[in-house]
């Protein structure tokens, strides 16, 4: 049975990579898939879905800044979006039921508000995996697309209370003592050591505090999430994010297969599914509004909004809780998970384009901005620099350095993650806040004295990405990447990048030169 799984999920996932769509997509094609050959979803299935979701908010975590969580355009933004979906999509829904339309026909107000707060959730998963493969964690829409995902799984819990009538337990006060707790995890986490005694630590503290909280009655993944936010200011947080990204990745594959094992739609099934999918527009739409109506810039609210485009995997336990209640009938479970589907396949797709459209309709999408920026949107600008770092992870911070003792002040740094750029300000680092990515940066920025700029991305996409926008913005200096793999380096020289270093393996070429100067046997 295994096997079938793995089997049917890898022919599809290189199925849809041939065609250049994300491989989620195949995975979910291959739920179905599995469900029409006869094969059942079992405890194993669920299970590693379940450790997947965990291990994922977990991660993100760990990549959490509270402070984030309350700003204005994180909260309202969330509360504000919900509240206008819910008038928009009720009122559509109850005009459909009146015109007879097969399925809304059965729906009288109450069902159709039900409906379209199930609706009103984005997936966290989707979310956050295409957010991944793109590399945009950590840039402004990134954060704001995160922030909004968190409020919307705390109004979650807040609804599965109400609905369920279940209140949690006396003893969910006593969750408030994990703060006093955060110095001996701390220590935990030093003891733990790099190697595999660390993988197995992360899995102990996002598992064992989703148990923690499910015993006290509270929805299990906010536990993982909380646990990962308190350990996000910990040096060894990105590592133990990196060490369990890969077993999250699995792990999620067995979510996408489990949603097609929901059940077998018939042809007006899937035709209401699709229907419902092509209201997505609407709700990039409602995003969009709503978040340059708080101030946001037009870039971070049209790719946060177009990211958010989705419907979530939650939006499936509304539905069944209301079908459990008897307020819905069983139908629509299997409609909303054709639309959860569909909705994932086109966040996925559009997505990949999101910055080509942007840089053709930028002045199109930039008239709805407000004049008036939040204080965060206003960048500063490297000062007399002759070259520039992107990029100020561990490769990027060594190039920074080794430039810096050659040529000092006309090497500056650029990095979108806002915490590691205040870190490396107090470090002296001559460093701004930006997202390479971001066009509008670009070309508000002199770029005549730079003469090189130096990519040190680890991602493929996100050097082609920042290559296309500097063309764009008429750079005419040297441009250098990095890249891990020696088929992607020959890509990005066809592309047109002047230097690209394959850190694998000249980084060993690099250490074994130095290495040998000390025995004198090298010049």
């Amino acid at each position: 049975m295994e096997f079938a799984w793995i089997l049917v999920a890898m022919v599809c996932g290189l199925g849809v990579r041939f065609f250049k769509l994300p491989a989620l997509i195949g995975f979910l094609l291959a739920g179905f898939a599995l469900n029409f050959l006869g094969y059942t979803a079992n405890d194993t299935l669920h299970a590693l879905a379940d450790i997947g979701i965990t291990l994922m908010l977990f991660t993100i975590g760990l990549k959490l800044n509270v402070a984030d969580l309350l700003k204005r355009e994180v909260w309202l933004g969330a509360v504000s979006h919900m509240g206008l979906w819910l008038l928009a999509i009720s009122v559509i829904f109850a005009g459909l039921a009146s015109a007879g339309v097969m399925y809304f026909n059965i729906l009288d107000w109450q069902s159709a508000a039900l409906l379209a707060f199930a609706l009103s959730f984005s997936s966290t998963v989707c979310v956050v995996k295409v957010l991944e493969e793109s590399g945009e964690m950590k840039t402004r829409h990134g954060k704001v697309a995160i922030g909004i995902l968190v409020m919307q799984d705390v109004i979650a819990v807040g609804f599965l209370v109400v609905a369920t009538g279940v209140v949690p337990s006396i003893w969910s006060v006593c969750l408030v003592g994990l703060f006093w707790l955060k110095p001996y995890l701390n220590r935990l986490l030093n003891f733990a050591g790099h190697g595999e005694l660390l993988t197995l630590t992360g899995f102990f503290l996002a598992l064992g505090s989703y148990e923690l909280f499910y015993l006290v009655g509270i929805k299990g993944d906010l536990g993982a999430l909380i646990m990962g936010m308190l350990l996000s200011k910990h040096a060894k947080a990105v590592e133990l994010s990196k060490v369990l990204m890969s077993f999250k990745d699995l792990f999620l594959i067995g979510f996408f297969i489990s949603i097609g094992f929901t059940t077998l739609p018939d042809i007006n099934m899937v035709m209401a599914g699709l229907f419902i999918a092509l209201l997505i527009p609407l709700k990039f739409i409602l995003f969009f509004a709503v978040l340059t109506r708080l101030q946001l810039r037009g870039r971070t609210s049209y790719l946060a909004g177009l990211v958010m485009g989705n419907y979530s995997e939650f939006g499936l336990i509304v539905v069944a809780l209301c079908v459990k209640l008897n307020m819905l009938a069983s139908d629509w479970l299997v409609i909303l998970a054709l639309s959860v589907c569909f909705s994932f396949a086109l966040t996925s797709m559009v997505y990949q384009h999101s910055h080509r459209f942007y840089n053709k309709r930028k002045s199109l999408i930039c008239w709805f901005e407000r004049p008036d920026r939040l204080r965060e949107d206003i960048l500063p600008q490297p000062r007399e620099a002759d070259m520039l770092v992107i990029g100020m992870g561990r490769v990027g911070k060594g190039a920074y350095d080794a430039l810096d003792a050659v040529i000092g002040e006309k090497v500056w740094a650029m990095d979108a993650d806002r915490e590691r750029v205040k870190i490396q300000r107090k470090a002296g680092c001559r460093i701004m806040l930006g997202d390479a990515e971001d066009i509008d940066l670009w070309e508000n920025m002199d770029l005549s004295n730079i003469k090189l700029i130096l990519l040190a991305l680890p991602s493929i996409g996100d050097v082609t990405n920042v290559y296309q926008q500097l063309k764009a913005a008429n750079y005419h200096g040297k441009l250098a990447a990095i890249a891990r793999y020696e088929d992607e380096r020959h890509r990005l020289l066809k592309l047109g990048v002047d230097n690209v270093f394959n850190f694998y393996t000249e980084a060993g070429t690099g250490f074994a030169e130095e290495s040998l100067q000390l025995i004198g046997h090298y010049n």
